[in-house]
Order: structure tokens, then C-alpha cells, then sequence
């Protein structure tokens, strides 16, 4: 049976043609590969079993989720009740399918509960409605999706009357005990599709939660009347018909092309060399624009880096690079660094002309280096948020920092891998000994320290106002080290600039360097390879053993070689990191909980440590998963390493 439900109907307000390509096994879907996404959904189960105890004694109605009509009948059953608490209703009328969070009946009298792992402020008067009467853009989505339940229980019961309120947590509050976030564990042994394990058993045991929900019954009633619209040619109406239509019929809608929606399609090949899964991104072109081969390899402008004229341009029926002047991109140059517009432009004309090589401004770098002290500290944080605090006094979604990795780089050309730190212990808030580890790898010398991007400048930052209000014995030395290598926020109420602050290699990159294997991008995870395949001496130091080339690892023997080759090609380090259980039997591995195979980037080290902290596995997966991060987090520093050492070498060369 093919239904619309909540998350097709969410598909379908993104762009209709999704819904001919969504659970369709012939079909590339990068979401599916997205480590962020996981990480926000464990989040999210804990979040749903701590809200639905504000509502004891409810019925969960916990089958499969294909098995609508079974599901529709238990509902039935219970709502027949004067008065009921039901978590996970389910509703199924002429092709619409909806399971509720949580409903809670008084005659006929609804409410419907809608549980987010977001955040709000109390305070915020603008929170779902903007000071212009306009819809907030990063709510419009959870909105119509409540609409859209609303709208299907309507055709169920039209006699109820229904409210609504959106559950989520309130960054106002503050946890009243410590160990909040381990009163629901994950487990195989769960009896539930989240596996989790409550360790309370009403709310009232946690003391204050830090959930509130926020009524938002007009804001639905309006978009049920149209006022507030997804698609200014289609009714809130109009667009359920629409997509059940096209999904119960498997049918494309060829709706019109659009550079916000084409861009962020996850129905593409990342790789064009397979053969095996199609791309809904290249059929809907196809179709729509009659694209063949040779438009296909053409540059396009969905890649254009921070590329804010890209709808108006593509409403123009601009859509390829060769067609973009420097009047319609809007270049503005400036003469000590590249503008984000320059940047577009050289990647533009870079690729028109087939033009692979480097663009750098050796002088600016040079500047740069001078104001450069020895040794060079090059560090990376690791870092989560937890919708439930670990700690009395914390509040939601504070910042957890629970690694970083430390490289040295001295004059003489060593390198030294000299510091780690990782916090592995289930239920402890690692902030203020990360810190204090932090401070005594950076404290031996006055050497600069470097950073990628402006992450752990933010993470200093929120250490610093979470030490203000704590009662650590040494909160004034580890708050004095932290304004001595970071900056203040704009918007802080203490201000300071540190006499070591952090030096951005992401912000020296995008000032002076552009190269066009990166492909626009700025991420560390595009530079470096960019970097390795564009550099001679990188390509022949790092081809050779760690032990050979004058450089420590905390993690790896020195007979690990970072630079390999398959066949012609040269693999990126990150793509060659060992897999977490590479010595371990089928068998073993079948018995973990974890479920992760390697960890290569920032979201699934989050998802990583996310498991270990709220998931019951044996010590021996933990260790195993810890040294997979440490590792990981190692390449993280080497690679800022790497490219500091491809930028002296372009400007010495």
C-alpha cells in the first residue's frame, strides 16, 4: 500500500518530482549517507520518551511503520475511550498516513503534540512568525507538517476540535539534577523502535524539566486558510491532493526547476563514475531542459561558492558558468584579499577555460607567515550538543567538547604529533577538563596557534560563559586562558581579544588561495586532497613511512603512509583511515551496538561519541570506537599541518 505521509508530504513541499524518486532503490540519495541526520535522530528519540512523560499513561501504538491499517484499527480501539493519552496515533484516510508524537483526548477535545529536538527561548516573540508577518523559513516545514496531521485526524473525526503545540526544549531552563541525558539509554534490548530503555519512570524523578511546549493552533488554522503558503501556485489543499496523487500513482510531477531546490537534491550521483544507481537530479534536466552529454559536462552555477545570485540568475535562464559575466555576479575585488565575489569568479573562469591551475597571492601569504611566531600549534576540536544536560545547572544544547587533537610544528621542520585528549566516560561533562588539558598543551611556548574555520573559537567561547556560572575551583586561571587564545563574540557582554588568538587558516585560505580541485569548496575535508594532488613535495614526503619523514603520531605505527595510490588515482587520507573494527570477527562485530563502520568526518565523530555516552555497550566497543576518533581527530591537525606546508611551499618555491 502507497500512502502520502508525514515525511513524503515534507519531500513533496521541497520539491514534488522527490516523491518519483524517494524509496526508489534504482535511485542515488545522498541523505541517506548523511551522519549529521543520525546524530540529530538519537537526540530526537531521547527528546519524544522525556516528553511523553509529561503525559503518564499513555498507549504506545508501536507497530511496523508499514503497517498502517493495522495501526489505524489499534487507534480506533483506544479513541473510542471518553478520555485517552495515546503516544503514536495513527491515522489513515484516502491515501494520507500520519502517526502523531503524542495525543491527548478529552471528549472531543484534542490535542496534538508535536516533539522536536529543537530549541527555543520563551522570550522569542518571533520564533514562528517573522516581525514582517512572514513565516520564519526554518520553521515553515515543522509547521505544515503539523498542518498536514492536523488536516488528516480533521478527515478522520471532523466533529473534534483540535489544538496544537510543537514540544521541544527550553533554553531557559536549567537541568535541577546531574545525569539527565542518562535517564534514557539506547539498547538492542529496548522494546520500542528507538531501543530506548527509560531509566525514570515519571518526571517528577528528574525534577525541573527542561521541555516546554509552545501553543501554535492559529498559526495552523492559517495555513489551513491559505494565508501562509509553501508554493504561491498551490493551496495547503490543493498541495496534500497533489502529492498523494503523485505518490500513490508513482508519478512524476515535472515540477519546474529551481536553483534553491536543484542545488540541495540529494538525488545525485557523488560519484559519476557509478553506474549502478541513477540520478534523479540529471532525469528531472533532462526532461525539463532537454539536457543531453554535453550539457551534463558543461560547468553549471550549483557549485559557485556562497553563490547568493544564484535564483535570480537561474530565473533568467542562466544556469551555465559560460554564460556569467562579471556584471552578473556582481564582482567586486578588493586589494589585499579575495573577495567572496572574486573567489566566484575564479572559480567561474577556472573552469570555463579548463584551468587547473593554482591562483595564489604569494605576497599576502608572505605577510601572513612574518607575523608568525615558532612553534606553530595547529588544533581541532571535537564537539557535541545534548538536548538533555549532563549536568545540574546546564541547559539544552549546551556545547560538549570531548576531544581535540594537537600538532607542532617547529622551525627546524619537525613535526609532533603532542597532544590529544578524549573524555570516553559515560555521563561526565568533559568541558572544564578539556580545557584544562587544552591549557597545558598550549601553555609551554608563546608559539601561534592556528584553527580551521571558526568552530573552536565559538566552543572557547561557550566554555568561557559555562565556567562564569560554575563552581570550579580554578574557574578564573582556565577563563584567563581562554581570552588569551580566542576572541570574544560580538554580541558578548564581556569583551576581549587574546594576545595569542587563534590564527584561522580556513579565513588565510579563502584570502589568498584558490584552487580549483576544491571545487569552490573551503572545507578542510576539499583542501587537503586539493592540496596533496597540487603539491610535489607533499606528494613525496607524505608517500613515504611517518618514521622516515620526521614526524610523531600519537595513533599510528611509523610505518603508516599517509599518500596511496589506486591505480592512477591518489586517495584521499580520510578515505583511508582504518575501519573502527578492523580486526574483529563477523561474529563480534555483529554483537555491537554501535553500528559504525568508520568515522571520516565531524558528524560522525558526534554520532560517535553520541553512542558511546547514551548507549549500553561493552567497554571493549568503546575503546575500539575511541581509538577510531583519535585517530580520526590526528588527520584533522596533520591536514591543517599539510596544507600550512603546501602554502610555504608555494610562496618559497
Amino acid at each position: 500500500m502507497r500512502v502520502l505521509s508525514k515525511s513524503r508530504f515534507k519531500l513533496g513541499l521541497e520539491c514534488p518530482n522527490k516523491l518519483f524518486y524517494t524509496g526508489n532503490k534504482e535511485y542515488a540519495n545522498i541523505k541517506k549517507e548523511d551522519t549529521f541526520l543520525e546524530a540529530l535522530a538519537q537526540g530526537g528519540f531521547q527528546v519524544e520518551e522525556l516528553a511523553r512523560m509529561h503525559f503518564p499513561g499513555g498507549i504506545l501504538i508501536d507497530e511496523d511503520t508499514w503497517e498502517y491499517e493495522k495501526a489505524w484499527n489499534l487507534t480506533q480501539n483506544l479513541l473510542k475511550q471518553e478520555n485517552v493519552i495515546i503516544y503514536e496515533a495513527a491515522f489513515l484516510v484516502e491515501g494520507l498516513y500520519i502517526k502523531t508524537d503524542i495525543l491527548v483526548k478529552k471528549g472531543d477535545v484534542i490535542e496534538l503534540i508535536e516533539v522536536k529536538s529543537k530549541s527555543f527561548l520563551p522570550d522569542d516573540d518571533y520564533l514562528f512568525i517573522g516581525k514582517k508577518g512572514g513565516m520564519v523559513a526554518g520553521w515553515k516545514p515543522y509547521l505544515f507538517d503539523v498542518a498536514f496531521q492536523k488536516y488528516v485526524m480533521q478527515l478522520c473525526y471532523p466533529n473534534w476540535k483540535i489544538e496544537s503545540f510543537i514540544m521541544m526544549a527550553d533554553k531557559s531552563k536549567t537541568a535541577s539534577l546531574d545525569g539527565l541525558n542518562q535517564s534514557f539509554r539506547i539498547t538492542k534490548k529496548g522494546n520500542n523502535r528507538t531501543g530506548i530503555i527509560n531509566k525514570v519512570d515519571k518526571v517528577e524523578q528528574i525534577g525541573n524539566s527542561v521541555l516546554e511546549r509552545k501553543n501554535v493552533t492559529q498559526i495552523i488554522d492559517e495555513i489551513e486558510s491559505n494565508k501562509y503558503q509553501y508554493h504561491a501556485n498551490l493551496t495547503f489543499q490543493e498541495s496534500i491532493e497533489l502529492f498523494k496523487d503523485l505518490y500513490v500513482n508513482n508519478t512524476y510531477a515535472n515540477w519546474p526547476t529551481s536553483y534553491s531546490s536543484c542545488k540541495k537534491c540529494e538525488f545525485k550521483l557523488t560519484d559519476e563514475t557509478d553506474t549502478k544507481l541513477k540520478s534523479g537530479f540529471k532525469e528531472c534536466f533532462f526532461k525539463q531542459h532537454k539536457w543531453g552529454e554535453y550539457e551534463f559536462k558543461q560547468p553549471n552555477i550549483f557549485n559557485i561558492y556562497d553563490f547568493r545570485k544564484g535564483n535570480k540568475l537561474f530565473q533568467e535562464g542562466i544556469i551555465f558558468k559560460k554564460d556569467l559575466t562579471e556584471d552578473n555576479i556582481g564582482l567586486k575585488i578588493e586589494a589585499e584579499k579575495l573577495t567572496t565575489s572574486n573567489r566566484q569568479w575564479l572559480q567561474i573562469k577556472k573552469e570555463v577555460n579548463q584551468d587547473s591551475s593554482i591562483y595564489v597571492d604569494k605576497e599576502g601569504l608572505n605577510n601572513e607567515f612574518e607575523k608568525w611566531k615558532f612553534p606553530l600549534h595547529f588544533i581541532d576540536f571535537e564537539t557535541s550538543t545534548s538536548a538533555l544536560p549532563f549536568n545540574k545547572g546546564l541547559k539544552p544544547y549546551e556545547q560538549v567538547a570531548f576531544q581535540f587533537s594537537h600538532h607542532i610544528y617547529h622551525k627546524n621542520g619537525k613535526i609532533e604529533h603532542a597532544n590529544e585528549y578524549i573524555n570516553n566516560t559515560i555521563g561526565e561533562f568533559p568541558n572544564y577538563k578539556f580545557i584544562r588539558e587544552l591549557r597545558n598543551a598550549l601553555s609551554s611556548d608563546e608559539g601561534t596557534i592556528f584553527r580551521y574555520s571558526h568552530h573552536e573559537n565559538t566552543i572557547l567561547n561557550a566554555i568561557y560563559i559555562q565556567l562564569l556560572a560554575s563552581n570550579e575551583k580554578d574557574k578564573e586561571d582556565l577563563m584567563n586562558f581562554i581570552k588569551t587564545i580566542s576572541h570574544s563574540k560580538k554580541d558578548s557582554a564581556i569583551q576581549w581579544s587574546g594576545k595569542r588568538d587563534m590564527v584561522d587558516l580556513w579565513d588565510i585560505e579563502k584570502r589568498y588561495y584558490y584552487n580549483p580541485l576544491t571545487n569552490g569548496s573551503n572545507s578542510l575535508k576539499e583542501v587537503l586532497p586539493a592540496s596533496i594532488n597540487s603539491s610535489p613535495f607533499l606528494l613525496n614526503k607524505y608517500s613515504q613511512p611517518i618514521g622516515q619523514i620526521n614526524l610523531t603520531s600519537k595513533n599510528f605505527t611509523d610505518d603508516h603512509v599517509w599518500l596511496k595510490q589506486e591505480k592512477e588515482n591518489l586517495l584521499n587520507p580520510y578515505k583511508v583511515l582504518p575501519p573502527v573494527f578492523e580486526n574483529w570477527t563477523e561474529d563480534e562485530i555483529e554483537n555491537t551496538l554501535s553500528e559504525i563502520d568508520g568515522i571520516a568526518d565531524g558528524g560522525a565523530a558526534m554520532t560517535t561519541y553520541s553512542k558511546m555516552q547514551y548507549t549500553d555497550m561493552t567497554q571493549i566497543e568503546i575503546d575500539e570506537l575511541s581509538a577510531a576518533l583519535l585517530k580520526y581527530c590526528e588527520l584533522d591537525t596533520l591536514a591543517m599541518v599539510m596544507v600550512y606546508e603546501h602554502f610555504k611551499e608555494l610562496v618559497y618555491a
